[in-house]
């Protein structure tokens, strides 16, 4: 299967979505696979929904977003007053047919032929919709990753843990892996539209690994740029990257919507 492509939190961001399926062409990507989190948030998602199903998809599971988009609950207990009516907008922009294809998607999954488990927010219970912030969340998540793999988003946040063997385990047997939250360059604004970066991360024997790849359509690690993963079956690889789009025509297009101002200011800060 070779270079798969880590996909989540999208949420109806046209130019973040092309930015990074521009960069996956460069990257040479092979398939797709989604963690959920098309839709919300921002301006364009009927769009940005049939970009996603356009793909050579391998895997989809749904967000928390996507699950509310495609039902009938109105209340959204939880939510923010401008995720919800976000959400509202959105349903309205759907067709019948777009939001029965988001409420039919898996809440997890593995990825067919593969070690890889994808879910939205956590193994354990993904229903939920809890977070993955630190090294407890994932002690939970392992207990519940039966491959060596997973993938998660809903936090907007990338960071990623390491089980280590049981034959090599010390008194810390997971670990954050640091240098994929990358935290010492958050709040650096790139400077520029070709401002990118890429980390790569080596997969070992008998480690299992959870990614929590970040966020495409809103990133929340104040760094604006769009966040995804790609995986390279063949080398063991995962990499991260990060990479600039046009976020003054994604800010004049939420207002223009009618969205909330919050929605469209906190993209240019990544917060």
């Amino acid at each position: 299967m070779a270079k798969i492509a880590i996909l989540s939190d999208i949420h109806s961001n046209y130019e973040a979505l092309t930015a990074v399926l521009k960069r996956c062409e460069e990257e040479q990507v092979e398939k797709y696979a989604c963690l959920g989190d098309i839709v919300g948030y921002n301006a364009e998602p009927s769009v940005c929904l049939e970009m996603i199903r356009n793909l050579d998809l391998v895997c989809t599971v749904k967000g928390n977003h996507d699950e509310y988009a495609s039902n009938n609950d109105d209340v959204m207990e939880g939510f923010n007053p401008h995720a919800r009516r976000a959400v509202l907008w959105t349903k309205d922009q759907l067709t019948s047919e777009q939001r029965n294809w988001l409420a039919n998607l898996p809440l997890r999954a593995t990825i067919p032929g593969t070690n890889i488990t994808l879910v939205h927010a956590t193994l354990d219970s993904p229903d939920n919709w809890g977070y993955v912030f630190d090294i407890h969340h994932a002690a939970d998540n392992f207990a519940y990753q039966f491959t060596q793999i997973c993938f998660c988003g809903h936090s907007h946040v990338p960071v990623a843990f390491c089980k280590k063997p049981i034959s090599t385990m010390s008194e810390r047997p997971i670990d954050e892996i640091a240098l994929w939250a990358n935290r010492s360059n958050e709040g650096a604004v790139p400077k520029d539209a070709s401002d990118s970066d890429a980390l790569d991360i080596t997969l070992e024997t008998g480690f299992k690994y959870l990614f929590n790849i970040g966020s495409i359509g809103q990133p929340r690690n104040r760094d604006p740029r769009a966040s995804f993963a790609i995986i390279n079956t063949d080398t063991r690889e995962v990499s991260r990257h990060r990479v600039t789009y046009d976020v003054k025509t994604t800010q004049a297009k939420v207002l223009a919507a009618g969205l909330p101002e919050r929605l469209a200011l906190r993209l240019e800060s990544g917060n």
